[in-house]
């Protein structure tokens, strides 16, 4: 029983094996984590991209002369720009016009109970305003057991994007007018 005993403490053989089955979870889940957090930062980048996309069209004042609903042109600018990793239907937009750029911090965003964003309107403003546009996105992680790490309860994260600018003087008289 002795020689036994001794034989099996020296043996080695599966050693790889089980130290490989007590590292792979570990593993597995940072692998997850690293790719969840990649894909997190590349929409809420996207997110600021589409941002900005669109609110050229209100900076250079094509939304308010192309004569459609400022708000749905908007969206579809926006949603041109983010056709990857944002779902379009959800998100939320709203448009200020401000009197100073100085007004901004008294428009504070509003939420609901749920923690999304309650638009205050959407004024695209006229020549040379100044306006705030802010877009919000609810980003659903799409691993169950790093989300709530990352997220929270309920496996989400709001994403916003703000821009505050002046438009353009779009309305003048042409030259040899």
């Amino acid at each position: 029983m002795g020689n036994f005993l001794k034989k099996f403490i020296k043996n080695d053989e599966g050693t790889t094996a089980i130290e490989f089955s007590l590292l792979a979870v570990p593993y597995l889940m940072l692998t997850l984590a690293i790719l969840e957090i990649a894909i997190m930062y590349a929409s809420a980048s996207l997110l600021e991209g589409a941002t900005s996309s669109a609110a050229r069209m209100i900076r250079t004042g094509e939304l308010q002369q192309s004569g459609i609903d400022p708000e749905s042109a908007f969206r579809e600018g926006l949603c041109n720009y983010a056709t990857v990793l944002i779902d379009c239907n959800d998100v939320m937009v709203e448009s200020i016009t401000l009197t100073s750029f100085g007004d901004a911090a008294s428009y504070p965003p509003q939420y609901d109970a749920d923690g999304n964003l309650v638009s205050q309107g959407f004024d695209a403003g006229g020549s040379d305003d100044r306006i705030l546009i802010r877009v919000a996105y609810r980003y659903q992680m799409m691993t169950p057991f790093v989300g709530p790490l990352l997220a929270g309860s309920d496996n989400s994260r709001l994403f916003m994007s703000t821009i505050v600018l002046q438009v353009e003087p779009y309305d003048f008289a042409g030259a040899g007018a």
